[in-house]
């Protein structure tokens, strides 16, 4: 039951059978229970007769152009063997007649899907024709339905599966699954694909854990056969429209049974490629580089709910905060809906700040939602720091910042400009890493003036997201790999003096939080200053009155008050005269 997956029941029937016991069988309750089990054998005889058909056309001589397309598909002999592959030729009857040499009913063949039949046809004719053929099989590998792939091109339906039967539920089944469930108790990983073709191919590139949805959307019991064999399976979309809303109908299906620990993670291959021509034409290595780069379902619905409509008034952004707050409320367990409550609480104040900053920089709605900010969670990444490394950091371990943006922006050449605050903000950092994790939302938030200040906090938090261990050696290192070193070391020869000693080593952890905020309050009251010194110098240039001159000399001594804190010198701005007031 540990090791591949399997119920008690099923693990006792295995053991017993490798050990050549004969279990005790329990004795029917009813006549109805004996002809139920003798019915559900009888049809489980059939589709196997079917399936030994189809695999028989297939290397005789009517199945060379379904060999043809598999070629072409660039499937192994071994792979077509694995997954017995079948061919079910154009003709109308010939399964039919097949099957009643074998002893079986049209009744029988009917139910079980192989044949269609009903009052009002005459002549019950063979489901499948002129298809490829995949045999569908239960956890215990016995094969249950079928898929067919037309080879016709005008043929009505690409794919046709199998209806409902005793045998088969489309909504309780996975292709593959019986082959998939030991590896994925071995990897602790499986991907779900849209298709077939997708699940063979992708085993035989080396990713046996692969199943698919049967001809419908995940349902919530695929879900929870997934969930049986893995906390987080993955699920692959293609990425065009018509993928992402299946990943958004998933996200629907998944958001009401999440638990603690248990959810799904999203992959969305290039647009226009499916699994089974990524691993044809690029490798294996390609899909895994996929694999490498999933998202988070709240990333997901974020996403949906981020393009649903324009979000540049704060009437738009409430009814997204209503839509978020009826989706998570969905969530039946209480501490899952208590984290995503958080987790959209932080990114839509996020987004808030984004789209205000956007307007009263000059902006107007149109303006503010065409800059992108408010166009997709990806892009919506200005303020909230998880977002943003997100978005930039879409592989596991791929540097945040590379040293050749360092040196190309010119940054390296203006740090000697870099202000002592700034330097002592970010030394503080270096020194004590566990500032980052304890004040993430207040670093991302902070506006500095020096690009060096910027460029090393994107890259510290970057440092979070990619869970590199938050000490100092593991963040410089993190810095040096990124091309960062000599910026840290300009840094460090900007502090030219050490009266705060909060920032360096030794200091202890309290006075490091103490003097941490407060340096940082400093520096957004010095930038807060600065853009009220904008505003009231213009006010005077355009009014020369008393109350404007006033105004200014009052933040001109707020910002010298500031500056002593920062430089310990007493040097005051020049103020303008008031001669020309009079």
């Amino acid at each position: 039951m540990k090791t591949e997956g399997l119920e008690f029941v099923e693990a006792v029937e295995r053991l017993a059978a490798d050990a050549g016991v004969m279990l005790p069988k329990l004795e029917p309750r009813s006549q109805r229970d004996v002809e139920q089990v003798d019915e559900r054998a009888r049809m489980l005889a059939l589709v196997e007769s079917a399936a030994k058909f189809f695999e028989a056309q297939l290397a005789g001589a009517a199945g060379q152009e379904a060999r043809r397309y598999i070629e072409r598909r660039g499937l192994a002999r071994e792979t077509i063997k694995r997954f017995r592959l079948g061919f079910a030729p154009a003709s109308r009857e010939i399964l039919k007649v097949h099957l009643a040499k074998e002893g079986f009913s049209v009744k029988e063949m009917a139910m079980s899907g192989m044949v269609i039949a009903g009052e009002d046809i005459s002549v019950p004719y063979d489901r499948f024709r002129n298809r490829v053929m995949f045999p569908i099989e239960d956890l215990k590998g016995k094969v249950i339905a079928f898929g067919g792939r037309a080879l016709d091109p005008d043929a009505p339906a690409k794919y046709l599966n199998s209806p409902e039967t005793p045998l088969f539920h489309k909504g309780n089944q996975l292709y593959n699954i019986h082959r998939a469930r030991p590896v994925t108790f071995e990897t602790s990983r499986i991907v779900v694909v849209e298709g077939y073709m997708d699940v063979v191919a992708l085993d035989q590139a080396g990713f046996q854990a692969a199943v698919a949805p049967l001809g419908t959307a995940l349902t919530e019991a695929q879900v929870q056969l997934l969930w049986r064999m893995a906390p987080e399976p993955i699920l692959c979309f293609d990425g065009d429209g018509a993928g992402q809303r299946a990943a958004f109908r998933a996200v629907d299906t998944i958001l009401p049974m999440l638990k603690p620990g248990i959810s799904a993670q999203f992959a969305f291959l290039p647009d226009g490629l499916d699994p089974d021509d990524l691993v044809r034409a690029q490798g294996p290595a390609a899909f895994e580089a996929i694999l490498a780069r999933t998202k988070a379902l709240f990333d997901v619905m974020w996403e949906r709910e981020l393009a649903s409509q324009p979000l540049s008034t704060p009437e738009q952004r409430a009814a997204m905060e209503q839509r978020l707050k009826a989706l998570v409320g969905k969530i039946a367990d209480q501490s899952v809906r208590s984290h995503y409550e958080q987790e959209a609480r932080q990114t839509l104040w996020s987004l808030n700040r984004a789209v205000v900053r956007e307007l009263a920089g000059g902006g107007g709605p149109q303006q503010a939602r065409a800059s992108g900010r408010i166009a997709g969670r990806q892009n919506n990444v200005q303020t909230d720091w998880r977002v943003r490394e997100r978005a930039r950091l879409p592989q596991k371990g791929r540097p945040p910042v590379s040293a050749a943006g360092v040196s190309g922006s010119g940054l390296a050449g203006r740090l000697t400009q870099l202000p002592t605050r700034e330097a002592l903000i970010i030394m503080a950092l270096i020194n004590h890493p566990w500032l980052i994790e304890e004040h993430a939302e207040r670093l991302a938030a902070i506006e500095f003036t020096a690009p060096a200040s910027s460029e090393l906090r994107d890259a510290v938090l970057a440092a979070l997201v990619e869970q590199i261990p938050l000490d100092s050696a593991g963040i410089r290192n993190h810095l040096s790999q990124v091309g960062l070193s000599h910026v840290v070391a300009l840094v460090e020869r900007a502090i030219t003096h050490r009266g705060d000693k909060f920032a360096e080593p030794e200091a202890d952890q309290e006075a490091v939080e103490t003097g941490w905020c407060h340096a940082v309050a400093l520096h957004e009251k010095q930038v807060g200053l600065r853009r009220d010194l904008v505003v009231a110098e213009q006010r005077y240039s355009e009014e020369l009155s008393e109350d404007a001159y006033e105004r200014l000399l009052e933040i001109k001594a707020l910002q010298n008050q500031v500056e002593d804190g920062e430089t310990g010198r007493e040097e005051r701005a020049e103020l303008p005269s008031s001669r020309g007031l009079s």
